[in-house]
């Protein structure tokens, strides 16, 4: 099981943002926290779909102190997402976590 920490953020004047630094490019927003965390976990899903059709490397999760100790992460709330068959072919079982 792999395990890949998220980060959600939120200026006073924006909608909530969240993220997973280990998959550049795997970003959006939502209204409110509930939303923003179901569109990540959408686009992560999606975007290790892709990964996996174009043969790609699936990347090896960042520990947490990793993820935090990196300057341009240091206003986001760490979140993780497991994924128990990450990179597997047919895979579809996957949880998102606090």
């Amino acid at each position: 099981m792999r395990n890949y920490i998220g980060l959600i953020h939120k200026d006073a004047d924006s909608d909530y943002g969240a993220s997973f630094p280990d998959f550049p490019g795997v970003v959006t927003a939502g209204t409110n926290l509930d939303e923003a965390r179901a569109k990540v976990e959408e686009a992560l899903a999606l975007h290790v779909e892709g990964l996996v059709e174009d043969g790609e490397a699936i990347p090896e999760p960042s520990s947490l102190e990793n993820v935090m100790s990196d300057l341009e992460n240091k206003d986001g709330v760490a979140i993780h997402r497991c994924d128990e068959d990450c990179g597997e072919k047919g895979s579809s079982r996957q949880r998102f976590t606090r």
